[in-house]
């Protein structure tokens, strides 16, 4: 058709030409706008090929077969081969199974054998800042999903203040103008003048065409990378300059069955007012500095960072169920397959970001952030803890994990801690508080280390998406050993491990023979001190000059027995 077109004259070929030219343009500018379908191809490519071949030869066959009966036939084979690949690979998730094994094979999976302790705690649950943060600004400003990061040495809580989405001339027009960055190691996260940092961000996540952040990024891709790499989480921190930067943290699939993500890198995109040179380039080829992971370490202010997608580090933790052999997550084995327990409340599922010190353990793990998790069996009703991994935050090739399991600590795991929370406070209100959010406490605590997890109890109103988050939220620690829960002062973290001492002191002396610490002193029986001091003798007063008045009386005794 194309061919009769263009020997139409010339007219037609001018037509063609041009038509030709805007189409390839269009396509180079639009490459964001089209590349979900490409990355799409690029997931499920043994399955469209394979799915194709099927379709090419039974349809090839079809046209052959002048019998209706026979073609009919051929039909209801296509859908039955069809439905049972539907099935199997989506209703009963084999895809996904076949996913997350080859994820599993190509981890590198570091067992440890004592567990680090945890420094640093953050205070407030995801889900209380990001309320907290909305709470303090305007209608046309919206606050980006906080992510927990590393500012100037000091773990901290740090979203982006950017136009709304409801307003589509603002996104269109405004840039991102500030950037929250709170403590996460206080109660009182404060939103106000100090803690609102001015900058220019003309590339944004809620802002228009080329100005946001996923198109900016996936424009910077070449060819190979439309096929294969998305943005993931995008972080706000500073850089070794001590400039506010974006660090787009990026998904790369590899394979070719059953194509799996891993960590490809970051892009970082710097703050600054653009001119009409950076729109021609923002359009043309994107903005922004890719850093590969092998390239990473060049630049301080991305190592032992947080950079790594959730997305990626929670199917690393799921793979683990394939410890125990491929075979072994299928339904009729599961002898120490485990999930990723999510419990609906918290609102911000597993991994929890957590700052762990790992000084003194026989690893080469470092100490910092680290995407933790808290496996549990694959049974609804079971809910010990069977694992904790430390997938480094920084996308680190490497996976650490701790099996409880197999040492037979017999602890609990996170799903059991919201019913120990509710059954010690009986007199809340529990259909508007939600105990979340449980992350590890690990500390050493009378001569071992001890892990508890830290819950925060927050209150939501019913139907709600957000906590309604509190500057002082009540706070409780779960030993996971012993199951008993111990309410902490969130204003004084100082005092935490002797309170938990104080509580927990008894159960563990009378079950571990511990001895005494922070100063204690041994119990005694009141009774057998007074019965003992009963017991002692008065001892009469007597005069420092007893003595010599006893010899002068022998004397005169003796005098007196000379006169008779």
């Amino acid at each position: 058709m194309i061919k009769r077109y263009w020997n139409k004259g010339k007219k037609q070929k001018v037509i063609t030409v041009i038509g030709s030219i805007i189409l390839l343009l269009l396509l180079f500018i639009l490459r964001d706008e089209y590349q979900p379908f490409l990355l799409f191809i690029r997931k499920f490519i043994f399955v469209i090929l394979l799915s194709g071949i099927i379709l090419f030869f039974l349809l090839k066959k079809f046209r052959r077969t002048p019998s209706s009966g026979k073609r009919l036939g051929i039909l209801g084979l296509l859908v039955v081969i069809f439905g049972i690949i539907y099935v199997v690979g989506w209703h009963y998730k084999m895809y996904d199974y076949m996913k997350t094994y080859n994820v599993f094979n190509d981890l590198n999976k570091v067992e440890i054998h004592e567990l680090p302790l945890t420094q640093n705690e953050r205070i407030q649950p995801l889900r209380n800042i990001f309320s907290m943060a909305n709470e303090s600004v305007g209608e046309t400003k919206d606050v980006s999903l906080p992510h927990l990061v590393r500012v100037d040495g000091e773990n901290q809580w740090t979203m982006a203040i950017q136009p709304t989405l409801k307003y589509i001339w603002q996104r269109i027009s405004d840039n991102t103008e500030e950037v929250f960055s709170v403590s996460s190691t206080t109660p009182f996260p404060r939103f106000s003048s100090e803690n609102r940092i001015p900058v220019t961000f003309s590339i944004g996540e809620s802002l228009k065409f080329s100005r946001n952040t996923y198109n900016a990024v996936v424009q910077r891709f070449g060819i190979a990378k439309l096929f294969s790499t998305e943005p993931g989480d995008v972080f706000y921190m500073k850089n070794d300059d001590g400039e506010w930067v974006q660090v787009v943290s990026l998904i790369n699939w590899k394979g070719f069955f059953f194509p799996y993500p891993t960590f490809g890198g970051v892009v970082i995109i710097e703050n600054g007012a653009h001119d009409f040179g950076d729109y021609v380039e923002r359009v043309l080829i994107g903005k922004g500095t890719f850093v590969s992971p092998e390239d990473m370490k060049n630049y301080p202010f991305l190592t032992k960072q947080n950079t790594l997608s959730e997305k990626v580090s929670r199917l690393q933790a799921e793979s683990l169920k394939f410890l125990g052999g491929f075979s072994d997550p299928l339904p009729w084995n599961m002898e120490t397959a485990v999930k990723i327990p999510d419990l609906p409340d918290d609102q911000n599922q597993q991994p929890f970001v957590t700052d762990f010190n790992f000084e003194g353990s026989l690893t080469d793990a470092y100490s910092g952030l680290y995407h933790w998790f808290g496996l549990e069996p694959v049974g609804v009703e079971r809910t010990s803890l069977t694992f904790s991994v430390f997938i480094p935050a920084d996308g680190t090739d490497k996976l650490y994990y701790f099996d409880h399991a197999a040492k037979k600590q017999g602890y609990a795991g996170v799903s059991a801690m919201p019913l120990k929370i509710i059954e010690s406070r009986k007199e809340f209100d529990w259909s508007v508080n939600k105990p979340v959010e449980f992350r590890p406490y690990i500390k050493d605590i009378a001569g071992r280390k001890r892990m508890f997890f830290l819950g925060t109890v927050s209150a939501v109103k019913e139907d709600s998406g957000n906590f309604d988050g509190s500057a002082t939220p009540d706070l409780a620690l779960v030993d996971s050993e012993y199951r008993d829960v111990v309410w902490i002062d969130v204003k004084r973290p100082s005092t935490w491990d002797k309170t938990v001492y104080d509580q927990l002191s008894e159960a563990w002396r009378s079950s571990e023979g511990i001895g005494y610490y922070y100063e204690e002193k041994p119990m005694v029986d009141i009774d057998l001190i007074r019965a003992v001091t009963d017991t002692i003798k008065n001892i009469p007063n007597t005069s420092k000059n007893q003595e010599q008045i006893d010899a002068l009386q022998r004397k005169i005794d003796s005098l007196k027995q000379v006169d008779n």
